[in-house]
């Protein structure tokens, strides 16, 4: 779920003004999961553009009063979520903790820095849904410490019809404040793809685990 559309286009332009989002529609990348995309989305970019950074936290800030206002407590995925999750705590004076992938191999182990008690009400922040595997761990991970997890927000998500039914199943409420529809005709009307790339890119989106270009590649 889209938290503004207005502010969606907003945020979607931005990433592409900084180069957090990268289309390449006539070569492509490889993810870690070995998909071949014409796309690439860094997040981690925005920390460093403060016009952008406040802007998200902005939206985080207004999406957690409009949609989990009972929120007691904010964590962050590991890496990419601890920055923005920190931001958003300390704008709203909540509690933060963040979620590793898995436990520490040495110390005290902890998959959960930061101070989780049974019953608290958690929303989850992420940089990116793609998906959704990780940051469903993630929640497992609080809710085996005893977090009541509300619900999680995203910067920006793919949109796959996979992750939207694995958030179903886990019966998380997903909110994101831009995504891949409104990207898409942005970069076209800025010049940053071409109008003739568009049915390429949109097959991408819909099978991208599936996806073979040849005509391109």
């Amino acid at each position: 779920m889209i938290f503004q559309q207005h502010s969606a286009k907003q945020l979607a332009e931005y990433l592409l003004q900084i180069n957090a989002v990268k289309l390449t529609p006539q070569t492509h990348f490889t993810w870690a999961s070995g998909w071949k995309s014409p796309i690439y989305c860094d997040n981690r970019l925005t920390l460093s553009y403060p016009i952008v950074r406040n802007f998200i936290k902005q939206q985080f800030t207004d999406c957690l009063h409009t949609h989990f206002p009972t929120a007691q407590a904010i964590s962050g995925v590991a890496t990419a979520g601890i920055a923005h999750g920190a931001l958003l705590a300390d704008a709203t004076s909540l509690p933060f903790s963040y979620v590793r992938s898995a436990p520490k191999q040495h110390g005290l182990s902890n998959q959960i820095e930061g101070k989780i008690s049974t019953g608290d009400k958690v929303v989850v922040i992420e940089d990116l849904i793609s998906t959704g595997k990780s940051s469903l761990e993630v929640l497992e991970a609080l809710r085996s410490a005893g977090a009541e997890v509300l619900g999680m927000m995203a910067i920006f998500t793919y949109g796959f019809p996979n992750a939207d039914e694995a958030f179903a199943k886990a019966n998380c409420k997903l909110i994101t404040l831009s995504d891949y529809e409104h990207l898409i005709p942005i970069a076209i009307q800025k010049n940053y793809v071409q109008p003739q790339d568009l049915e390429m890119l949109m097959q991408w989106r819909k099978a991208p685990d599936v996806w073979e270009n040849k005509h391109y590649f």
